[in-house]
Formats: structure tokens, C-alpha cells, sequence
């Protein structure tokens, strides 16, 4: 399968995927699907939604096979939590 250029820069796919996550989808999914995942693209505003990212992403991609896709986690603002994270210290 060939890999699929992005036809936005980061900055330009977060920005289409917020405004359409916002516009169309939040008050659909949110507080009911809180922590599940919406694939969505940012082309056509289509949207899959399912708790495993992978399936989520292929349910899309099935529909829109050039789809350009980008993925939220219904109720925060990331999917994945980079950095070193919190830790407990001991008193």
C-alpha cells in the first residue's frame, strides 16, 4: 500500500481538525463518548468513531481511501501524553 503524503502542515491539521471537531462533532459525542477516539478528515469532515484508535482509522479509511486523517480523544485535547510524565514522590 503506498504511504499517503499529508497535504497540511501540522499547525494547518490541527487547526482544520479543531474547527471541525468543534463546529460538528463535540455535541455529538461529548460527555457520552468521553475518552473514545474520532477519526476524522480533514477534507471532507467525515468522521468514524470507536475506543481503539487503529479500528476507529480503518472504518474511516474504508470509506475515503485518500483520506487525511486525524485523530481526538472525545473529552481532551490529545490522544497520547509525551514527556516524562508525573511521579509520585514519597514523604
Amino acid at each position: 500500500m503506498p504511504v499517503r503524503q499529508p497535504r497540511y502542515s501540522k499547525e494547518e491539521a490541527t487547526r482544520r481538525g479543531d474547527e471541525m471537531y468543534d463546529r460538528d462533532i463535540r455535541s455529538q459525542v461529548e460527555p457520552a463518548h468521553n475518552n473514545e477516539i474520532v477519526a476524522l478528515d480533514l477534507d471532507t469532515g467525515a468522521w468514524e468513531i470507536d475506543a481503539d484508535e487503529d479500528t476507529a482509522a480503518d472504518r474511516l479509511q474504508a470509506r475515503l481511501p485518500d483520506a487525511q486523517i486525524m485523530v481526538i480523544r472525545v473529552g481532551l485535547r490529545y490522544v497520547r501524553r509525551f514527556g516524562a510524565g508525573r511521579s509520585k514522590q514519597s514523604a
